[in-house]
């Protein structure tokens, strides 16, 4: 049933209200400011004659800037000295934020420059990296990175250290490969980011990556990493504007469907609309009209060998805007592919059906931003109604609602509220409060992190054990010991319809720690590291066990190359309550079931031309066999090719049966030059039997512009893969561009 839109306006205004009443009620806006002693500092230079941007460092202009050159080594020594002297040139205007690179190289030949696609990941190449946090709150930023081909490649930070590479925002880079090493100009417009005009000082911080050395340089960092947390601070902003603060971003796409099967086609031509607005330069508002999903990438394929749902990451771009301020409880949910459970707005269950079909979005608003020392995120949504194959979703209004306040020196509490079943015609809403704890400072040279949460969804019909809530303490670091340990309740009733949960009605703890040592001076070995995790679910009516893991990797050894070795044993036990059919037609009996497993592993420096990737693993599994094969190859000749293939392969013998799984995927990606990219992807996997190709040309003549032609195309894959039967198909063209006022 779709909510009147009234209605959201009452509950921004309520939720707003009740959150800033607690918040002046407990005192959390007159919380100390952030101690600013030990921090690096600098101060910036305005200009008024920008540079022009074409990647070298010969204009007058640059003699004027802020010379930044007392950088260190933070890996694979921590604070130790550069091998290549690093020269950083600041300056900025009222409207953007210049940055000029001298990278020296005593060896220019063997600089890294494999990545030509725009976006794409520049971590296998020399690289500038730049963190910037424009609050200067140690909590949030953005990272830009640039190769000596002038590829950019970004992403927005979810938290203090969790960085999301989704993100993808508007600015510009150019590089040049010389005889003394390589140069960089980047140039970041004062509109692609949120700040606080009233503050003259940014968290900052920059650094070089020298893949062949496998070293690291930065101006700041601690325990081996840079991120908000550890930002230096840069000194001198005032007057900078956002212009009128409007972003219009036309699109038109054109897309032709066939259905096999049913022999049906459909065309149609959808214009689609997105506008962006700063109401200050520190909070933004977004309207989508018509949303096209068109061009988004596809997900890789994974197949299933437990009772409970996979998570797939968001792709989209309206929903990976500002999408660290919807984040919410643990500061770290992916250990191991573990802890997914529990989250209370995860943005794919919006505009995606069950079955994974694109549902269309009618209209769609967000505000995102920051107010003093408060986080503010506000989404609805009006999602089209949609007929599948067993079942009918009437059109529907959907919200989410998330504040959270900045206390203490890097630490936030927070709450959330969303309302609305994207999946479902019933009513469904769900709220929460988080606190979030962050200390560098507590012990020499460790951090501190710790979190607590609780949260309550109210579904219809239901009203009893819709509660969840859970805690975590944490010692990270880079080298000697480190610790976490985890406690979190999901009842069976838990089910916040725009978030997610793929398994409820348990109680659950976890602990892990490890040790890692760094070898001064060893001809081969950079790191060597023994690590231990152990957890345990417990069924909520009786407490009785559920599951328990036991994973030890007793050794894993790191090169001085990159090269990684490893050594892993898994113990678990697994409690059916019920039959759990993990292959058709293959079931397994309730019960109780304990098995042993062995892995070894060895995953190629990425930075290698040649990259390949295995694992070997064999043990018991549900009181039978399994053998377990994955590999993949990585091969980047050339800045214009870069050519993949993984396989994963599951050789499984049960008492009630026995069965095979395979995955196998391909890409190839073809770069014309920085502009023209061509990406490929091939999958196949036995389980659904089918076997899919998804093919992206993309012209991106500038940031804020792209043209895409995709084409995807679904086949059964009959007799073994010896013949191939066409499902479905679509073509389509989209193009869009940003226009800035």
């Amino acid at each position: 049933m779709a909510v009147p839109i009234q209605k959201y306006i009452f509950q921004i205004f309520l939720f707003a209200s009740v959150f800033f009443t607690l918040c002046l009620a407990i005192g959390l806006f007159s919380h100390d400011a952030i101690s600013q002693e030990s921090r690096k500092s600098a101060t910036i230079v305005r200009t008024s004659t920008p540079p022009t941007l074409d990647g070298r460092l010969h204009e007058p202009v640059w003699g004027n800037a802020l010379v930044i050159d007392d950088l260190h080594q933070y890996d694979p020594i921590d604070h130790g000295e550069p091998s290549e002297h690093s020269e950083f040139y600041l300056l900025y205007d009222d409207e953007n934020l210049y940055i000029g690179a001298r990278l020296f190289d005593n060896n220019p030949s063997g600089i890294a420059a494999r990545q030509l696609i725009q976006g794409q990941s520049v971590e296998a190449d020399d690289r500038v990296e730049l963190i910037i946090d424009p609050f200067n709150n140690m909590r949030s930023g953005y990272k830009f990175q640039v190769n000596p081909n002038g590829v950019r490649y970004d992403g927005v930070f979810e938290g203090p250290i969790r960085v999301n590479p989704d993100w993808d925002g508007i600015w510009y880079a150019e590089s040049v490969v010389d005889d003394q090493g390589w140069t960089s100009e980047i140039v970041i417009p004062f509109k692609t980011l949120n700040f606080n005009p009233e503050s003259s000082e940014w968290g900052f911080t920059i650094g070089r990556g020298i893949p062949r050395k496998t070293e690291k340089i930065a101006w700041t960092s601690f325990d081996r990493a840079i991120n908000p947390g550890v930002t230096g601070i840069l000194r001198g902003f005032s007057g900078i504007q956002q212009g009128k603060g409007l972003d219009i971003v036309p699109t038109i796409s054109m897309a032709t469907n066939r259905d096999y099967v049913t022999v049906l086609d459909d065309n149609a031509i959808d214009p689609a609309l997105d506008v962006f607005y700063n109401f200050t330069p520190s909070l933004t508002g977004v309207l989508t009209l018509n949303t096209d999903f068109s061009a988004t990438e596809v997900d890789d394929r994974q197949v299933n060998l437990t009772r409970f749902s996979l998570f797939f990451p968001e792709k989209r771009d309206f929903f990976l805007q500002d999408s660290d301020i919807f984040d919410f409880g643990p500061v770290q949910r992916n250990f191991g592919g573990m802890g997914r459970s529990g989250i209370p707005f995860f943005s794919r269950r919006i505009g995606l059906s069950d079955a994974g079909n694109p549902v269309d979005l009618n209209i769609g608003g967000k505000i995102t931003g920051r107010a003093g020392p408060l986080n503010i995120g506000l989404l609805a949504v009006e999602q089209a109604g949609y007929q599948g194959k067993d079942e009918f979703v009437a059109e529907t209004d959907l919200f989410v609602g998330r504040i959270s306040a900045n206390i203490f020196e890097e630490s936030t509490v927070g709450a959330i509220f969303t309302e609305g079943d994207p999946r479902s015609n019933l009513n469904n809403s769900m709220a929460g409060v988080d606190f979030r704890y962050r200390n560098t400072k507590l012990l020499s040279g460790r951090s501190v992190q710790a979190a607590a949460w609780y949260q309550e969804s109210d579904s219809y019909g239901v009203t009893v054990d819709q509660s969840s809530w859970g805690m975590e303490f944490e010692l990270p670091s880079s080298e000697g010991l480190f610790s976490r340990f985890e406690y979190e309740v999901i009842e069976k009733n838990f089910n916040p319809a725009l978030g997610f949960v793929n398994r409820s009605g348990f109680e659950r703890k976890r602990v892990w720690a490890g040790y890692r040592h760094r070898p001064v001076g060893h001809p081969w070995i950079r790191t060597i590291m023994t690590f231990a995790a152990f957890e345990q679910y417990h069924h909520d009516k009786n407490g009785s066990l559920e599951s328990q893991n036991l994973f030890y990797r007793p050794l894993r050894i790191e090169n001085n190359s990159g090269d990684t070795y490893s050594t892993m044993f898994r113990d678990q036990t697994e409690v059916l309550l019920e039959p759990f059919e993990i292959s058709e037609g293959i079931f397994l009996p309730t019960g109780s079931y304990e098995y042993k497993s062995y892995e070894l592993e060895f995953e190629g420096a990425p930075e290698r031309t040649l990259s390949p990737t295995f694992l070997l693993g064999t043990g018991d599994f549900f009181n039978g066999d399994r053998s377990v094969i994955e590999g993949a190859l990585d091969w980047r000749p050339s800045s214009r090719w870069f050519l993949g293939v993984g396989y994963q392969y599951n050789d499984i013998s049960l008492p009630v049966g026995d069965f095979s799984t395979r995955v196998i995927q391909a890409r190839a990606n073809l770069a014309f030059n920085a502009r023209w990219s061509w990406m490929n992807i091939i999958q196949y996997d036995n389980v659904s039997d089918t076997a899919g190709i998804n093919s992206r040309l993309r012209w991106h003549p500038e940031a804020g512009e792209d043209l895409y032609i995709v084409w995807n195309h679904e086949s059964a894959a009959l007799a073994a893969f010896r013949r191939l039967e066409s499902r479905a198909a679509e073509f389509s063209i989209k193009y869009s561009r940003t226009f800035r006022f």
